[in-house]
């Protein structure tokens, strides 16, 4: 699910170097970290936050099919 989220956010950006994905694993939920350079956060959000929606929704489509629960959490 790293590689998925990591994939879509360098999509997005100007500055693909400066994408950088963390995941803090749990037995159940995992948190997975995104953090963009300052000048692409807008981009990784979009337009009221439907960005970010789409990519959690990919997210969570993608894990309810490992039966796991993640979250996502975009960094400033």
């Amino acid at each position: 699910m790293k590689e998925l989220i990591e994939y879509i956010a360098k999509s997005l950006v100007d500055n693909p170097d400066e994408v950088e994905v963390s995941e803090v694993g749990g037995s159940v939920t995992s948190v997975i970290e995104l953090k963009v350079a300052k000048e692409d956060l807008g981009k990784v959000i979009g337009k009221q936050g439907r960005t970010a929606r789409a990519m959690r929704t990919i997210l969570n489509a993608s894990s309810t099919k490992i039966k796991k629960r993640a979250v996502l959490e975009i960094i400033e």
